[in-house]
């Protein structure tokens, strides 16, 4: 029965996604038959196919191969093949946040973290918790990045993954302005990077240039941008190195050299432009109208920022997305899916034929009955996924909108930075403890009290530093604590009254409304699709 069921998941997220797999064939469209070429490979073959062209940067045949994989419907497949779904939807979902298609990137990792969950994978779970990690980085909601690479890293065994964990650990505290943290979690990650011959260390080495870049030490910060670009050639990254340019460029830029700035960004637009690079070419855009601004050339200046702007748009309204030049292809592409459809129908055509033989009409009648109700089930579930990750989006828009306004009372505060680094320092190692923030009388008074301040201060440096007001930074930690009581077993003995008081809250109404307000869902559904 347990097999059955998989089956029908399985199926279930063929149907959702089958009719929106790969479109951007433009590297393979002059064999009319293309997807004769790999139905007949294995699944096993299929899988290899497709890494061998997502390593070579083919994101078109690499897509078309990992598409075949995730659509093809096998009766009561094994662990390993499920797990070479979750691989082709994994590698999948890394393509489309390369074209800045984030929401369907993600709606691929929720897939794939879905089918590691039934099978109970924790080695490809971790990848793509790191992944959506990822996501969340380049929406720069570090602290959501975090939680992310914190839930991945336990699961890891191999070292050159808990590498990488570090690796985007540090990335992430840098782009948040933890510099010192940042630091520590990179310098553990380099000798160990490097005593293994970690192929990632391209990485490591960028974003100490980065750190080196904050600290204004640009001589250190020019060294390691030469090691990670040569890093990046060596192993063929072609994206890392347009990026890495562009960062060089930007860095030249900033100490005042702007013929190195200009030559170091015209490198790497050039491979930006011709691999569809939106965000890269977004970037070099903006540098290049700053750049002209400086020099007063403002006509200059404000046609490349009008460029920027037009790529912002189109990376931001990822619903919609696509590039200009790709519809010559459009057609092609039509008969391309087409072929895909129609192969997916020929396997359940086959599949049934066989049901029908062995089972009979009435044992089939009911597996499409459960069939039907499976699909629609995963539809509501694929629906709520994506309006949970674009209630984030919203979210972190209105709390931009929010906070600004509250941090702007303290720009010419009194208070100077190393105290209030200080302050900050002691409030946040103060509300890691849950006993007390848990408290449901616990405020912003005792809060002073215990971190031996005035509430006037505290104030301060939550909004200023952290852009929050008291009660959102207290709910964080608070419904932090609850999905973290929502993930252990004996949590059914809890009803969510009981767990909002347990948490701090007063009333169940007050809870679901600050879960609903972090999370983007309420606590019973966060709490069944846990269960799930």
């Amino acid at each position: 029965m347990k097999k059955i069921l998989i089956t029908l998941v399985l199926i279930g997220l063929t149907l959702s996604s089958a009719a929106e797999i790969p479109n951007l064939f433009h590297g393979v469209l002059h064999d009319n038959d293309i997807v004769a070429n790999f139905k007949h490979l294995s699944s096993e073959q299929l899988l290899d196919t497709a890494n061998y062209y997502f390593n070579k940067n083919s994101a078109d045949t690499a897509l078309l191969c990992y598409g075949l994989i995730i659509n093809t419907i096998q009766k009561n497949p094994t662990v390993e093949q499920q797990k070479r779904i979750v691989q082709a939807l994994n590698k999948s979902a890394i393509i489309y946040c390369s074209l800045c298609d984030y929401r369907k990137a993600y709606e691929l990792f929720i897939n794939a973290l879905h089918l590691c969950d039934m099978i109970n994978d924790l080695t490809y779970q971790s990848a793509v918790l790191l992944n959506i990690g990822n996501v969340y980085y380049r929406f720069k909601e570090y602290d959501m990045a975090n939680l992310y690479y914190s839930k991945a890293m336990p699961l890891f065994q191999d070292t050159a993954q808990i590498v990488l964990v570090l690796n985007n650990m540090g990335a992430s505290e840098l782009g948040a302005g933890n510099l010192d943290s940042a630091f520590s979690l990179l310098s553990k990650a380099l000798p160990i990077s490097k005593r293994h011959k970690d192929v990632s260390l391209y990485n490591l080495l960028n974003n100490f240039a980065l750190y080196y870049e904050e600290k204004q030490l640009y001589d250190s910060a020019f060294h390691y941008h030469q090691l990670s670009l040569n890093e990046v050639r060596k192993h063929n990254k072609i994206e890392e190195e347009a990026e890495f340019l562009s960062q060089l460029g930007n860095l030249f830029y900033k100490i005042g050299k702007t013929d190195s700035a200009l030559f170091y960004i015209g490198l790497s637009n050039v491979i930006a432009q011709k691999n569809n690079f939106l965000r890269i070419s977004s970037l070099n855009y903006q540098i290049l109208s700053d750049l002209e601004k400086s020099k007063k050339r403002y006509q200059t200046a404000l046609e490349y920022f009008e460029k920027h702007l037009n790529l912002e748009n189109a990376i931001a309204n990822t619903a919609v997305f696509g590039d200009i030049s790709q519809l010559q292809y459009a057609h092609d592409i039509s008969k391309l899916n087409l072929q895909i459809d129609r192969f997916v129908i020929d396997q359940k055509i086959k599949e049934r034929t066989i049901f029908y033989q062995n089972i009979g009409l009435f044992v089939l009648l009911v597996l499409s009955a459960v069939l039907l109700f499976v699909y629609f089930q995963k539809k509501r579930l694929d629906t709520a996924y994506k309006l949970l990750f674009e209630k984030n989006l919203e979210i972190i828009s209105l709390q931009d909108n929010s906070t600004e306004k509250e941090s702007e009372k303290y720009k010419k505060s009194a208070l100077k930075d190393e105290v209030q680094n200080e302050l900050l320092n002691r409030i946040l190692l103060l509300m890691e403890n849950t006993s007390l923030i848990c408290d449901t009388e616990f405020s912003i008074e005792k809060l002073a009290k215990l971190v031996q301040s005035n509430q006037t201060y505290v104030s301060q440096v939550i909004n200023g530093e952290l852009k929050k007001n008291f009660k959102s930074f207290l709910n964080t930690y608070r419904i932090r604590e609850a999905q973290r009581l929502f993930s252990e077993p004996e949590i059914t003995k809890y009803t969510i009254e009981a767990l909002a008081f347990k948490v701090g809250f007063k009333s169940r109404n007050a809870f679901s409304n600050a879960f609903k307000e972090i999370t983007g869902v309420s606590p019973t559904f966060y709490l069944r699709s846990m269960q799930r």
